[in-house]
Protein backbone atom coordinates (compact mmCIF):
# COMPACT_ATOMS: atom_id res chain seq x y z
CA UNK A 1 0.00 0.00 0.00
CA UNK A 2 1.13 3.65 -1.18
CA UNK A 3 1.28 6.00 1.92
CA UNK A 4 0.15 9.22 1.45
CA UNK A 5 1.65 12.13 0.78
CA UNK A 6 -0.64 14.55 3.19
CA UNK A 7 -3.05 13.28 5.12
CA UNK A 8 -4.80 14.86 7.53
CA UNK A 9 -7.21 13.52 9.99
CA UNK A 10 -10.05 15.75 12.25
CA UNK A 11 -8.72 18.58 11.68
CA UNK A 12 -10.36 21.51 13.54
CA UNK A 13 -9.51 25.39 14.29
CA UNK A 14 -11.22 28.10 16.28
CA UNK A 15 -10.72 32.07 16.67
CA UNK A 16 -12.75 32.44 19.70
CA UNK A 17 -16.01 31.32 19.41
CA UNK A 18 -15.69 30.97 15.70
CA UNK A 19 -14.44 27.86 14.39
CA UNK A 20 -12.80 28.11 10.92
CA UNK A 21 -11.79 24.36 10.28
CA UNK A 22 -14.36 21.71 11.45
CA UNK A 23 -12.87 18.40 11.45
CA UNK A 24 -11.30 18.15 8.02
CA UNK A 25 -10.51 14.96 6.98
CA UNK A 26 -8.48 15.17 3.60
CA UNK A 27 -5.62 12.60 2.00
CA UNK A 28 -3.48 13.62 -1.26
CA UNK A 29 -1.66 10.76 -3.05
CA UNK A 30 1.77 11.04 -4.34
CA UNK A 31 2.14 13.24 -7.68
CA UNK A 32 -1.59 13.92 -7.13
CA UNK A 33 -3.53 17.46 -7.59
CA UNK A 34 -6.30 18.37 -5.35
CA UNK A 35 -7.87 21.75 -5.69
CA UNK A 36 -10.15 23.52 -3.17
CA UNK A 37 -13.03 25.99 -3.88
CA UNK A 38 -15.07 27.61 -1.25
CA UNK A 39 -16.37 31.35 -0.58
CA UNK A 40 -14.33 33.90 1.50
CA UNK A 41 -14.65 32.64 5.10
CA UNK A 42 -15.21 28.86 4.10
CA UNK A 43 -11.48 28.03 5.85
CA UNK A 44 -9.31 27.46 3.18
CA UNK A 45 -6.31 29.42 3.76
CA UNK A 46 -6.43 28.78 7.51
CA UNK A 47 -6.66 25.27 6.62
CA UNK A 48 -3.16 25.21 4.21
CA UNK A 49 -1.70 27.24 7.24
CA UNK A 50 -2.42 24.95 9.52
CA UNK A 51 -0.87 22.22 7.00
CA UNK A 52 1.82 24.47 6.39
CA UNK A 53 2.74 24.81 10.60
CA UNK A 54 2.42 28.42 10.21
CA UNK A 55 -1.18 27.68 12.73
CA UNK A 56 -1.07 24.94 15.31
CA UNK A 57 -4.37 22.94 15.02
CA UNK A 58 -7.05 22.94 18.88
CA UNK A 59 -7.45 19.06 17.68
CA UNK A 60 -6.38 16.61 14.65
CA UNK A 61 -3.46 15.39 13.49
CA UNK A 62 -1.75 16.17 10.24
CA UNK A 63 0.69 13.28 8.52
CA UNK A 64 3.14 14.35 5.68
CA UNK A 65 4.58 10.54 3.81
CA UNK A 66 3.67 9.03 7.16
CA UNK A 67 5.68 11.42 9.66
CA UNK A 68 3.27 12.71 12.23
CA UNK A 69 4.04 16.71 12.07
CA UNK A 70 2.97 17.45 15.59
CA UNK A 71 5.10 19.87 17.01
CA UNK A 72 7.02 20.49 13.86
CA UNK A 73 7.41 24.41 13.20
CA UNK A 74 6.70 25.87 9.57
CA UNK A 75 10.54 25.67 8.58
CA UNK A 76 11.16 21.82 9.72
CA UNK A 77 7.89 21.46 8.15
CA UNK A 78 9.89 23.46 4.19
CA UNK A 79 12.82 21.00 5.34
CA UNK A 80 11.61 18.24 5.16
CA UNK A 81 9.88 18.90 2.15
CA UNK A 82 6.18 20.62 2.24
CA UNK A 83 6.50 24.20 0.57
CA UNK A 84 3.68 26.62 0.10
CA UNK A 85 3.10 29.85 -1.62
CA UNK A 86 1.74 33.37 0.04
CA UNK A 87 -1.36 34.55 -1.31
CA UNK A 88 -0.14 38.11 -1.94
CA UNK A 89 3.80 37.60 -2.73
CA UNK A 90 6.29 39.31 -0.06
CA UNK A 91 9.36 38.89 -1.79
CA UNK A 92 12.48 40.84 0.03
CA UNK A 93 11.99 43.59 -2.65
CA UNK A 94 15.71 44.76 -2.26
CA UNK A 95 16.84 42.26 -3.44
CA UNK A 96 17.23 40.68 -6.80
CA UNK A 97 15.32 37.93 -8.37
CA UNK A 98 17.84 35.59 -8.47
CA UNK A 99 18.78 36.44 -4.40
CA UNK A 100 15.30 35.62 -3.47
CA UNK A 101 15.16 32.12 -4.64
CA UNK A 102 18.68 31.39 -3.38
CA UNK A 103 16.87 31.95 0.27
CA UNK A 104 15.26 29.13 -0.55
CA UNK A 105 17.74 26.66 -2.10
CA UNK A 106 19.66 27.66 0.79
CA UNK A 107 16.83 27.81 4.22
CA UNK A 108 14.65 25.11 2.79
CA UNK A 109 16.72 22.02 2.13
CA UNK A 110 17.65 19.60 4.64
CA UNK A 111 20.19 18.39 4.44
CA UNK A 112 22.42 21.71 3.60
CA UNK A 113 22.94 22.34 0.56
CA UNK A 114 27.05 22.83 -0.95
CA UNK A 115 27.36 26.40 -2.13
CA UNK A 116 27.37 24.84 -5.61
CA UNK A 117 23.95 23.17 -5.29
CA UNK A 118 22.03 25.96 -4.16
CA UNK A 119 22.97 28.16 -6.99
CA UNK A 120 22.30 25.23 -9.35
CA UNK A 121 19.03 24.65 -7.72
CA UNK A 122 17.84 28.50 -7.47
CA UNK A 123 19.00 28.83 -11.31
CA UNK A 124 16.46 25.45 -12.17
CA UNK A 125 13.49 26.84 -10.25
CA UNK A 126 13.96 30.19 -12.31
CA UNK A 127 14.15 28.30 -15.57
CA UNK A 128 11.29 26.15 -14.65
CA UNK A 129 8.86 29.12 -13.69
CA UNK A 130 9.97 31.21 -16.46
CA UNK A 131 12.21 33.80 -14.57
CA UNK A 132 15.71 33.51 -15.64
CA UNK A 133 15.47 36.47 -17.62
CA UNK A 134 14.52 38.28 -14.77
CA UNK A 135 17.28 37.33 -12.56
CA UNK A 136 18.92 39.94 -11.85
CA UNK A 137 15.93 42.25 -11.52
CA UNK A 138 15.39 43.43 -8.56
CA UNK A 139 12.32 41.81 -6.88
CA UNK A 140 10.44 45.25 -5.97
CA UNK A 141 10.07 45.78 -9.80
CA UNK A 142 7.95 43.01 -10.97
CA UNK A 143 4.84 43.15 -12.00
CA UNK A 144 1.89 40.83 -10.31
CA UNK A 145 2.47 37.82 -12.81
CA UNK A 146 5.96 38.09 -11.84
CA UNK A 147 5.73 37.87 -8.55
CA UNK A 148 3.44 35.10 -8.35
CA UNK A 149 6.04 33.25 -10.55
CA UNK A 150 8.66 34.08 -7.82
CA UNK A 151 6.67 32.73 -4.85
CA UNK A 152 6.64 29.25 -7.31
CA UNK A 153 10.96 29.58 -8.41
CA UNK A 154 11.38 30.40 -4.27
CA UNK A 155 9.16 27.36 -3.04
CA UNK A 156 10.61 25.20 -5.71
CA UNK A 157 14.07 25.68 -4.87
CA UNK A 158 13.35 24.29 -1.53
CA UNK A 159 12.57 20.61 -3.42
CA UNK A 160 9.52 20.12 -2.42
CA UNK A 161 7.40 16.42 -2.58
CA UNK A 162 4.36 18.54 -1.88
CA UNK A 163 3.23 22.14 -3.16
CA UNK A 164 0.46 24.09 -1.04
CA UNK A 165 -0.49 27.00 -3.70
CA UNK A 166 -2.81 29.77 -2.10
CA UNK A 167 -4.85 31.78 -4.44
CA UNK A 168 -1.74 31.79 -6.98
CA UNK A 169 -3.93 33.04 -9.70
CA UNK A 170 -5.74 35.26 -8.31
CA UNK A 171 -5.69 38.98 -9.46
CA UNK A 172 -4.02 38.26 -12.77
CA UNK A 173 -5.76 38.08 -16.55
CA UNK A 174 -6.91 35.34 -18.32
CA UNK A 175 -4.35 35.17 -20.54
CA UNK A 176 -1.65 35.36 -17.22
CA UNK A 177 -3.56 32.89 -15.79
CA UNK A 178 -2.81 30.54 -18.50
CA UNK A 179 0.87 31.36 -18.54
CA UNK A 180 0.55 30.18 -14.65
CA UNK A 181 -1.79 27.29 -15.32
CA UNK A 182 1.14 25.84 -18.07
CA UNK A 183 3.91 26.38 -15.35
CA UNK A 184 2.00 24.40 -12.62
CA UNK A 185 0.85 21.56 -14.96
CA UNK A 186 4.90 21.23 -15.79
CA UNK A 187 5.62 21.29 -12.11
CA UNK A 188 2.79 18.55 -11.74
CA UNK A 189 4.53 16.40 -14.39
CA UNK A 190 7.64 16.30 -12.72
CA UNK A 191 5.58 14.18 -9.96
CA UNK A 192 5.33 16.49 -7.20
CA UNK A 193 1.51 16.37 -5.22
CA UNK A 194 -0.46 19.57 -5.28
CA UNK A 195 -3.10 21.26 -2.74
CA UNK A 196 -4.18 24.21 -4.85
CA UNK A 197 -7.18 26.73 -3.14
CA UNK A 198 -8.37 29.06 -6.06
CA UNK A 199 -10.77 31.19 -6.98
CA UNK A 200 -10.37 31.13 -10.62
CA UNK A 201 -11.94 27.55 -11.09
CA UNK A 202 -11.43 27.15 -14.59
CA UNK A 203 -7.31 27.21 -13.59
CA UNK A 204 -8.12 24.41 -11.26
CA UNK A 205 -10.60 22.22 -13.52
CA UNK A 206 -7.55 22.52 -16.22
CA UNK A 207 -4.83 20.89 -13.47
CA UNK A 208 -6.07 18.93 -10.74
CA UNK A 209 -7.30 15.48 -10.20
CA UNK A 210 -9.75 16.17 -7.46
CA UNK A 211 -11.77 18.56 -5.89
CA UNK A 212 -12.56 19.64 -2.16
CA UNK A 213 -15.68 22.10 -1.63
CA UNK A 214 -15.52 23.91 1.58
CA UNK A 215 -18.25 25.84 3.24
CA UNK A 216 -18.20 27.15 6.91
CA UNK A 217 -15.12 25.47 7.59
CA UNK A 218 -16.61 22.47 6.56
CA UNK A 219 -15.44 19.83 3.79
CA UNK A 220 -18.98 19.20 1.48
CA UNK A 221 -17.73 17.97 -1.79
CA UNK A 222 -14.95 15.50 -2.64
CA UNK A 223 -14.48 13.93 -6.23
CA UNK A 224 -14.21 14.12 -9.91
CA UNK A 225 -13.82 18.35 -10.11
CA UNK A 226 -16.52 18.22 -12.66
CA UNK A 227 -18.71 16.66 -10.46
CA UNK A 228 -18.06 19.03 -7.47
CA UNK A 229 -18.18 21.91 -9.38
CA UNK A 230 -21.62 20.92 -10.78
CA UNK A 231 -23.17 19.43 -7.65
CA UNK A 232 -26.46 21.80 -6.60
CA UNK A 233 -24.84 21.83 -3.29
CA UNK A 234 -21.71 23.54 -4.54
CA UNK A 235 -23.75 25.86 -6.70
CA UNK A 236 -25.69 26.80 -3.97
CA UNK A 237 -23.00 27.04 -1.44
CA UNK A 238 -20.07 28.53 -3.56
CA UNK A 239 -21.93 29.85 -6.53
CA UNK A 240 -24.63 31.10 -4.57
CA UNK A 241 -27.55 29.52 -6.72
CA UNK A 242 -29.01 26.39 -8.29
CA UNK A 243 -29.68 26.35 -11.93
CA UNK A 244 -32.96 25.58 -12.82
Amino acid sequence: MVTPTLRVTGLTKSFGHLRVVDEIDLVVSPGEAVGIVGPNGAGKTTLLSLVAGDLQPDAGVIFFEGRDLRGQSADRRCRLGLARTAQVPRPFEAMSVFENVLVGAVFGASPPRTERAALGEAVAALDRTGLAAAAGRTAGSLGLLDRKRLELARALATSPRLLLLDEIAGGLTDAEVEELVVTVRAIRAEGIAVVWIEHVVHALLSVVDRMVAMSFGVKIADGDPEEVMSSPVVQEVYLGSIPT
